[in-house]
């Protein structure tokens, strides 16, 4: 990227430079600053939409409020991209969500001005919170700014946060609701960017004080004046919803207008208490084709700007994401009782056609992880047959809702874990490390990880047969290539399967894809290889089979080592009273950061060459012709 092109964004290195900018600058700042995240994105990929339509929110920020002492918290953060350029990573933003690289997330590590991490939404009340009731209580002087999007305040820790956050009224909070769900409606113009502001004032304030002073001694007339406000404001707010949590509610407001944005802000900053803006906003502004099309260029990868994205010109490997928005189709047409659940992840979890054919049978809850899970418990308890389709991260939200309200009834609920072990540039936020720990110990709940596409369908169906619950962990993107079948056949429950037989006393028990390196390691090796499809129930009888044929054993699976399937065919031994060398692989004990899959796994030696070499330096008696 040419820095020529950027003539004044070159020059601001930090917020700092920003605050010395005058009005029309900080107009052609936000023009420049919007180009470089579109030039940026279209060579590294990432979330583009989101960060187009925050641009003029980010500049008004760092103008008006004195970061890094004062804190902005950025809900779900994946749009700092302007955020992360106007605080002095403009030059590292070509390594951007690669290994080594800038995360695409904020990050407490990479930067002071990141003070919070985020990558899961509806956070950001809560930190922002904390963060000032700290201030508070330390003495200083320093505001805490919680930027959130429609979309995260549909969940209820959200409300949970204003709720506690409303009754503090010495705090210096302001949550900024960034809105780019809805147009700007006529109201938001020059009319409403005045009334917004003499709204936002202090003599507005100050007025509104002593009109309760005075009035108060007269109820019936002080009754009056609150009516008559309430109704007034109403004419050109929405409802203020957020004034009854204690809230000094503003707006909507433009948020792409800086000269609206920076006066109004200015007036909040010396406001008292909990104060709330809401702001509008367009995903992908300034971008034709993003604001056309917002969801397409959420997460695009690299592509020419003056193009747009293009479709593949040969045909891609179907990705697990689409076997499972097939299987769903399929399974709807067979069965009148499936129901789809997603908490607002449509695309992501590939029910965009399900939604399309069945959409009397289709829920997207919004993000609400816990009531994802708990309205799939209801509608089970009356005959249907839900199917949340969810990220194995997501479904560590509603860890009590699945053990209470899904496990402990014993009620018959299918889970599609998409994104199940490493997801490559999302990071260590988004990688579905865990899920075989935290659903292997919960009584009456199974787990069947699929080698690859075509025994995802499989595996799909057999869960869907059962009348308990049942999840199905597939990794994010294409497997080996397999082509499903077109049926909906079951796979035995609980079963595995012997894929090779070696010569040499070393099985290697494989859980999920990682069957396929698993195999080329077994090839060189001349070693067994069982894909063992379940790690809860296990084939206990495949499994002491195979411990009574050979001198070692080997697991491998792409989650957290620790409590894994490794652990569980540990504990079975244990309790068969066989003692027998195990050799656990998978994820290690620690946060797993952005780059390449490939390489990741590699690093964690859940490759063939890293399978290979684990089992050679821990049996090379075994190995010995």
């Amino acid at each position: 990227m040419q820095s020529t092109s950027y003539p004044l964004l070159q020059t601001v290195n930090d917020p700092a430079d920003l605050r010395r900018l005058a009005r029309p600058e900080l107009k052609q700042l936000a023009a420049e600053l919007r180009a470089y995240v579109l030039d940026s994105v279209s060579k590294t990929g990432g979330h583009l939409s989101s960060n187009l339509g925050t641009v003029e929110l980010t500049v008004a920020l760092h103008t008006v409020f004195n970061t890094p002492h004062d804190r902005l918290v950025w809900d779900v953060g994946h749009q700092t991209y302007p955020h992360k350029i106007l605080t002095g990573r403009r030059d590292r933003m070509p390594s951007l969500r690669q290994m080594g690289g800038l995360s695409g997330f904020p990050q407490r590590a990479e930067s002071e001005y990141d003070t919070f991490g985020t990558a899961h939404s509806s956070t950001s009340i809560s930190a922002a919170l904390g963060m000032a009731l700290a201030a508070r209580q330390k003495g200083e002087d320093r505001h805490a700014v919680a930027i959130i999007g429609d979309g995260a305040m549909s969940a209820g820790m959200a409300f949970e946060a204003l709720n506690n956050a409303g009754v503090q009224h010495d705090c210096k909070l302001l949550v900024v609701l960034n809105d780019n769900d809805m147009s700007i409606s006529p109201p938001v113009g020059a009319l409403n960017r005045y009334l917004a502001q003499l709204m936002s004032g202090q003599f507005y304030a100050a007025a509104k004080q002593v009109g309760k002073s005075v009035l108060k001694p007269l109820p019936p007339l002080f009754e009056l004046a609150k009516r008559l406000e309430e109704q007034a404001k109403g004419m050109v707010v929405p409802a203020t919803l957020f004034e009854k949590f204690g809230f000094n509610y503003v707006g909507p407001i433009d948020g792409h207008d800086l000269d609206s944005l920076i006066p109004t802000l200015e007036n909040l900053k010396h406001l008292q208490g909990p104060q709330f803006l809401h702001v509008v906003t367009r995903k992908g502004q300034g971008y034709k084709l993003a604001e056309a099309d917002p969801v397409a260029y959420h997460g695009p990868g690299k592509f020419d700007p003056a193009v747009g994205l293009q479709k593949p010109a040969s045909p891609q490997r179907q990705t697990f994401t689409q076997v499972f928005g097939q299987w769903l189709c399929d399974m709807a047409a067979a069965d009148i009782r499936l129901v789809g659940i997603t908490p607002a992840m449509r695309e992501g979890s590939g029910m965009v056609e399900f939604e399309k054919r069945f959409p009397g049978r289709y829920h997207d809850v919004g993000i609400a992880e816990q009531h994802a899970v708990t309205f799939a418990a209801g509608l089970a308890c009356e005959g249907l047959k839900p199917v949340v389709a969810i990220y194995s991260t997501f479904l560590q939200r509603a860890y009590d809702q699945l053990i209470h309200d899904v496990a402990l009834q014993n009620l018959p609920v299918v889970f599609a874990l998409d994104r199940a072990g490493l997801v490559g540039a999302d990071g260590a936020t988004h990688a579905g490390a865990y899920d075989i720990p935290f659903l292997r110990c919960i009584p009456q709940v199974s787990l069947a990880c699929p080698a690859d596409e075509a025994e995802c369908r499989q595996l799909l169906s057999t869960a869907y047969a059962q009348d308990h619950p049942v999840a199905v962990r597939y990794p994010r993107g294409a497997g080996v290539g397999t082509v499903p079948a077109d049926d909906l056949q079951t796979l035995p429950f609980g079963r595995g399967e012997l894929r090779r037989q070696g010569r040499r006393r070393i099985a290697i028990l494989a859980f999920g894809t990682l069957l396929y390196p698993a195999l080329e390691a077994a090839e060189a090796l001349d070693v067994t290889v069982l894909n063992m499809r379940w790690v809860k129930p296990l084939d206990l009888a495949l499994l002491m089979q195979v411990a009574a044929q050979h001198d070692a054993l080997v697991t491998v699976e792409e989650g957290a080592v620790m409590g894994g399937a490794g652990s569980a065919v540990g504990e079975a031994l244990a309790a068969a009273g066989l003692c027998k060398p195990l050799l656990q692989l998978g994820l290690r004990d620690e946060f797993i950061e952005h780059g390449d899959p490939a390489k990741l796994l590699a690093l964690q030696g859940l490759d063939a060459a890293g399978i290979r070499s684990a089992i050679e330096q821990r049996f090379p008696e075994l190995l010995v012709a």
